[in-house]
């Protein structure tokens, strides 16, 4: 049975890691999808799904969601743009050869 956005929060809150398998079984594919139309590559989707449950393991406690989706969201947002910044940038050719 699929668990609630408090119930996992409160996983995150006495740091048990089945906070992480329940946030990535409940959200991974829509975080993937964040991910994925941002940078249009699958794997790079992927380890943005990694980075935003790591960084979400850091970042709760102190903090506490009251909407855990709209939080892994926007973590995961954040983290697609810095990494397509990164290889888009000028210094790199910004796909130019």
């Amino acid at each position: 049975m699929a668990k609630t956005d408090k119930e996992i929060v409160d996983l995150y809150f006495i740091r048990s890691e089945k906070a992480i398998e329940e946030s990535e079984n409940k959200y991974g594919s829509y975080i993937k999808t964040v991910a994925y139309n941002i940078l249009y590559s699958l794997m790079d989707a992927e380890e943005v799904l990694s980075d935003t449950l790591l960084r979400t393991w850091n970042s709760i406690p102190p903090k506490k969601p009251s909407s855990l989706k709209m939080f892994l969201c926007k973590i995961a947002r954040n983290l697609s743009f810095d990494r397509y910044k990164a290889k888009n940038t000028a210094k790199r050719g910004s796909g130019e050869t």
